[in-house]
């Protein structure tokens, strides 16, 4: 069938591609195997290789010719690996990282316009996944050779994820200073934001908008993509790393399925916390609970882990192994 189609992936983007796909003649096949174009989209890059490389993953099961349509945040090591396995593999792979424009929005994926491909691969393969890519997203970006397209996608998130924590900050400490400063009370007013992502994040925090399809699932995955590429290169960003400790704290807590804009909550209130279904207790078994308790166990007071050798997380996420820590974080 030529305009068959299979997905492999994130439910969310699953039902976006297949309702994109469907409008534009293509028909979801029955296997992987019987599929002219399988489109991914994955957010762990353990996932993204399973789906790949595993035993019967995607590059065994497709059939010679398949064009291979990768919508996930990686890297660029990564994506031109997938590349040169699709060639030797008679398979034809495209790299096309989805970006979304307005991260707060309740219906981020069901406005075209609010999606943005960085396309990348040989020029035949990019011909052949066009039609797929404009169906999908409503700017498609050739950005070159592969690995370009996931380059491109580390920086806008980079970039992305800086103005929606800045504008968390910055709405944080117009609060806090309103609750323990009463000669200003309401009357001091904001500045406003720097960039129409910013301004959005703000009106969501300011309207109580915590729940999209864009979650802070996929924004964790994007951010350690990117530092996964900066790392790759020998490269350190504090600021991106120091984010990516602050949605993790979220996600321990139970934020991890709420949009961007929930960061706010960590800021804030525990009863706003609550209110969301955020628990501040899991971030207690989650993180290392001190100096005292590790003395308890065995180990002297005021030990660190990188010359203790006594085996514990000292500030680590004790239950999330795939984090890397971030202390015992806390506004409440």
């Amino acid at each position: 069938m030529r305009d068959s189609f299979a997905y492999v992936g994130n439910e969310t983007v699953g039902s976006m591609v297949e309702a994109r796909l469907g409008a534009l003649g293509y028909v979801r096949a029955s296997d992987v195997g019987s599929a002219r174009t399988v489109v991914t989209y994955c957010t762990s890059q353990t996932a993204l290789e399973d789906a790949y490389f595993d035993e019967g993953g995607l590059v065994q099961a497709a059939a010679a010719g398949t064009l291979l349509v990768d919508l996930s945040p990686s890297t660029p090591g990564f994506a031109r690996e997938l590349n040169a396995v699709a060639a030797v593999s008679d398979l034809v792979a495209v790299e096309a990282p989805l970006a979304v424009v307005d991260p707060v929005r309740a219906d981020a994926f069901s406005d075209k316009g609010n999606l943005v491909c960085f396309a990348a691969g040989d020029e035949d393969a990019l011909a052949a996944a066009r039609p797929v890519l404009e169906a999908v997203a409503g700017s498609v970006r050739d950005m070159g050779g592969a690995g370009a397209g996931q380059l491109a996608r580390a920086a806008w998130t980079l970039q992305a994820t800086a103005q929606i924590v800045s504008a968390v900050e910055a709405d944080a400490l117009y609060r806090a200073v309103r609750r323990s400063s009463s000669p200003f009370g309401e009357e001091a007013l904001r500045v406003g934001a720097a960039a129409p992502l910013a301004e959005s994040v703000l009106a969501a925090v300011d309207e109580g908008r915590f729940d999209g399809g864009y979650t802070v699932e996929m924004l964790m995955a994007e951010l350690s993509a990117a530092l996964t590429a900066a790392d790759d290169a020998d490269l350190i960003l504090p600021q991106a790393e120091a984010c990516l400790h602050l949605l993790e704290l979220l996600a321990v807590i139970g934020g991890s399925d709420k949009a961007p804009s929930a960061l706010a909550l960590v800021y804030g209130e525990e009863a706003a916390c609550a209110e969301q279904g955020l628990d501040w207790t899991r971030a207690e078994s989650a993180f290392g609970e001190g100096d005292d308790e590790d003395a308890e166990d065995g180990c002297e007071e005021g030990c660190d882990a990188d010359g203790c050798g006594c085996g514990h997380a000292h500030g680590g996420y004790r239950d999330y192994p795939d984090y890397p820590g971030y202390g015992a974080y806390s506004a409440n």
